[in-house]
Parts: C-alpha cells; sequence; structure tokens
C-alpha cells in the first residue's frame, strides 16, 4: 500500500521511495513545499477569511523568485468537499465534528488524502501548515470543547503528511525550515 491509499488512521509511517533513488523535490531542482493555502492569503478559512502570514509570504517569493523553492498551495477542508464559509470543527476522539453536531470526519479525510497525493505528484518533502487546525494542526490542535482549549496532536492532514514521511511545520516554524533552503 502506498501512502496515497493510506487508511485512517494510518497504519505505519511509510517511507517514501528511497530505494529507487528518486529525487524528492519539485521540477528542475527546486524542493516543492506544501503551504496551506490560507497562509497565503486565500480566503478558505471556516470563516470565509484568510491566515495571510506576511512571513510565509515572504519566504516563498523570496526562495520561489531565487528558483529553489515551488510552494503548492492546499486547503485539505475545501479539497474534501467543505464549503467556505463552513461551520468551525474540532477533532474529538476520533471524529471530526462541528460546532452544532455535525460528523465532518470524511471530508477531513478525504481531503488529507488529496493533499497527499498532491504532495506525492510534486515530489514534496516539506509542508508549512496553518497551526491548531483540525486538518493542518501540527503539534497542538484545538480540544474539540470549542472553548479554545489546546491539545497535543496533529490535524487529519497533518497526521497523514507526516504519517508519509513529509516534515510537517506550522507557521511559527515555518522561517526555521525556510532558512535552510
Amino acid at each position: 500500500m502506498n501512502c496515497t491509499t493510506a487508511s485512517f488512521p494510518p497504519h505505519e509511517a511509510n517511507k517514501r521511495n528511497e530505494e529507487s533513488g528518486q529525487q524528492e523535490r519539485g521540477g528542475q531542482g527546486k524542493t516543492a513545499i506544501l503551504v496551506s493555502a490560507c497562509l497565503l492569503g486565500e480566503k478558505c478559512k471556516y470563516s470565509g477569511g484568510s491566515n495571510r502570514n506576511e512571513t510565509v509570504i515572504l519566504w516563498k517569493n523570496k526562495l520561489e523568485q531565487a528558483g529553489k523553492a515551488e510552494f503548492i498551495p492546499i486547503c485539505p477542508e475545501v479539497m474534501g468537499g467543505l464549503p467556505t464559509p463552513r461551520v468551525p470543527a474540532e477533532i474529538r476522539g476520533e471524529k471530526v465534528i462541528t460546532r452544532d453536531g455535525r460528523d465532518v470526519t470524511a471530508e477531513y479525510e478525504a481531503g488529507a488524502r488529496k493533499a497527499l497525493n498532491l504532495a506525492e505528484q510534486h515530489g514534496c518533502i516539506y509542508a508549512v501548515l496553518k497551526e491548531r487546525s483540525p486538518s493542518c494542526g501540527v503539534g497542538a490542535v484545538y480540544d474539540g470543547t470549542f472553548s479554545g482549549t489546546l491539545t497535543a496532536g496533529d490535524g487529519v492532514a497533518a497526521s497523514l503528511l507526516k504519517s508519509c514521511g513529509i516534515t510537517a511545520v506550522g507557521e511559527s516554524q515555518a522561517q526555521q525550515l525556510l532558512e535552510q533552503l
């Protein structure tokens, strides 16, 4: 089974194809990086707004102009079929539940698979993702009570990407990652 057909939760971390010597980079020697589209200013946030992050945009422009990187924007929630705007959702146990009680786990999992498919198509080895998001959160997400309380864990897409060997960081860690390129 490859990562694209992985089931949820991922049974084990699948290694990218290192044995074949396949280079894990984007087109023309550029490092391919997935990035949460909301961080680039795309209005795909649950509220209909964005989470525009000037540091991420600065690094994107700098690295693309230098020919060092290719940034691939994703919004797993939209890719999974959810509208913008949409009712906020949080992870509660093994499910993703909206504030009004609807189970949207299937949409989150579908979006995560599509994000992973894009990552594989582009040879991404890094992802810069929106912190605390039920899709993209890395290291901490809201706890499912809609009280603003954080708990340790990853969002659905972040978890799948990481299990398939992609280094994922939140926007507050993006500069440290991108300075290395």
